[in-house]
């Protein structure tokens, strides 16, 4: 059950946070750094970043979120599927 929550809780902070970062984009404020959406991605919101992503239409222009976004959802799949196999 935790381990579902936890994955919940990841994915929707990555979609909060690519669209708080469009919202401080629009007023010309200080922005999040690229950098946190990729650990958010790594550490298993990569789907939430990716959704968020499309829905907000933001960071969709640059080639390092377009392709690193979906490699970061097919690693946190990879990995998913062995930990729920081996330790669950």
């Amino acid at each position: 059950m935790y381990p579902f929550i936890y994955l919940l809780v990841i994915n929707l902070a990555g979609f909060f946070t690519i669209g708080l970062d469009k919202s401080k984009a629009r007023k010309d404020r200080w922005r999040i750094p690229e950098r946190r959406f990729f650990i958010l991605a790594f550490f298993g919101g990569s789907l939430g970043v990716y959704l968020g992503m499309h829905l907000f239409r933001h960071k969709t222009q640059h080639v390092k979120f377009t392709v690193g976004i979906p490699l970061m959802i097919i690693l946190n799949i990879f990995c998913g599927y062995f930990i729920l196999r081996y330790w669950f």
